[in-house]
This record gives C-alpha cells, sequence and structure tokens, in this order.
C-alpha cells in the first residue's frame, strides 16, 4: 500500500460510492482526510467509520459548485490539518440523463457545475497551496470524457471539460511540483450506475451488476496515483481498463 503518512487530502464527493471508498483507503494509508459533500449525514457517518477504524478524517458539507463555500473548505482543512497535499476531485452527477432536445436547461447546466466548475472552484482554491507542497490532484474522469454517448451529453462535455483542465493544470503547475492526473474508474457498480440502467439508454446502461467494476479496486487505483512511482502518467487521464496500470495494481 502507498504509504500516506504525514499527509493530508480532500476528498470531494465522499459520501458514498467512489469516494468513499477513497477515502478510507487514504485513511488506512496513513493521510488525515477531510471528507467533502452536499450530504452532511452521509460524510459524517463515512468520516466516523473512518475514525472508529483509527484513521483520521473529519467531514463538511459544501457545495462545490459554490466557490465561496470550498474557499471556505479549504481554510478548514488547513486549520484543522496545518497543511493540505492531496485533491481529490470525485463530485459528479449524471442527470440528465435524455435526449437534448428533451433536455432542461437548469439540470443541464447544473451538471456542468458540479462536474466541470466543481472542479475548477476546488482546483482555483487549493493551488495556492499546492504549488508549496508539491501536492496532487486527481481529478475523476471517465470514457466519457474521450467519446459521446447517447442521453450523456451534458455529462460527456462536463467532463470532456475536466479532461482540458487536468492538461492546462499539468501545463502552467508541473515546473512548481504540481501532480496532476485523470482518472477514469471504469463502469464500476455504484448508485449512478442504478441511475444508469434505469434509463435505458445507450450501451452502459445493459451492463448487468454483477459485470460491474470492483469500487474498491478503482479506489485503489485511484489512491495509487499518489505514489512518485506513477509520475510518468503525470498530466494524463488514467484509466482503469489500461493493462498497464492494472499491472502497477496487480490486478489482471
Amino acid at each position: 500500500m502507498t504509504d500516506l503518512t504525514g499527509k493530508n487530502a480532500i476528498v470531494t464527493g465522499a459520501g458514498r460510492g467512489l469516494g468513499a471508498a477513497s477515502a478510507k483507503i487514504l485513511a488506512a494509508a496513513g493521510a488525515a482526510v477531510m471528507l467533502v459533500a452536499r450530504d452532511s449525514v452521509a460524510v459524517a457517518e463515512v468520516a466516523q467509520q473512518i475514525t472508529d477504524s483509527g484513521g483520521r478524517a473529519v467531514s463538511m458539507a459544501c457545495d462545490v459548485a459554490d466557490y465561496h463555500a470550498v474557499e471556505t473548505m479549504v481554510a478548514a482543512t488547513q486549520k484543522q490539518f496545518g497543511s493540505l497535499d492531496i485533491l481529490v476531485n470525485n463530485a459528479g452527477v449524471i442527470d440528465p440523463i435524455g435526449s437534448i432536445a428533451s433536455s432542461d436547461p437548469k439540470l443541464w447546466a447544473r451538471n456542468i457545475e458540479i462536474n466541470l466548475i466543481g472542479a475548477y472552484n476546488a482546483i482555483r482554491a487549493v493551488l495556492p497551496v499546492l504549488s508549496k507542497t508539491t501536492g496532487t490532484i486527481i481529478n475523476v474522469s471517465s470514457g466519457a470524457a474521450h467519446r459521446p454517448l447517447e442521453g450523456w451529453s451534458a455529462y460527456c462535455s462536463g467532463k470532456a471539460g475536466l479532461a482540458m483542465l487536468t492538461r492546462a493544470v499539468e501545463l502552467e503547475y508541473a515546473e512548481q511540483g504540481v501532480r496532476i492526473f485523470g482518472f477514469s474508474p471504469g463502469t464500476i457498480d455504484t448508485e449512478m450506475q442504478v441511475k444508469i440502467r434505469a434509463s435505458g439508454i445507450n450501451q452502459i446502461s445493459q451492463i448487468p451488476r454483477e459485470n460491474l467494476s470492483s469500487v474498491a479496486d478503482a479506489a485503489r487505483g485511484l489512491v495509487q496515483l499518489c505514489n512518485a512511482e506513477n509520475d510518468d502518467l503525470i498530466g494524463q487521464d488514467v484509466s482503469m481498463t489500461d493493462a498497464n496500470f492494472r499491472s502497477r495494481l496487480n490486478l489482471t
């Protein structure tokens, strides 16, 4: 396991799914973790599970689409832990699912606000700190960033923008020691997949639940990127379906 003793991390969208699993693995690796989500009860429960297991974690309600709220959260994290080393931009939504012509403009815009602008807000708030600490940023990406899928116009657009944001941060801040990655976890068994299957739209909705990938394995892959051994992947969208990366995790 990657040794993150003495490191401090923020994980957005940490109330369930990949965010919760990643926060637990970060804590097990020795990091102190700030868990963030709009649902204060959900993140508090995950934080309690971590502390009950001997880890160090705190939680805070925060809407990543609100820059002031994000800035306040980052300041609270620094006050709590003293420094900051890792940001995991995991907060994301799939809605609205449906054709462009039938989509609700407010829901479409909200998707972009969370999936793209929310990630920008967190990056913007932590860069002054991470550029001084050789910090790591992991943006949770998707295969949808690189190909359109029927009914997912908002999601694909937001993730495509996030992939370019990852590259932009690498271009501007790599020389200052900032390590940034996109991370595509694959089609994993989360609550988002329940919505996708219920929609019946595009081929992803047809994947049986028993064929979905492990959330735990994806979380391990995400946390692995905090290890300097993966510096050759900085600035890239790293996929859990990539055989070379899976071999680093001893997965077939």
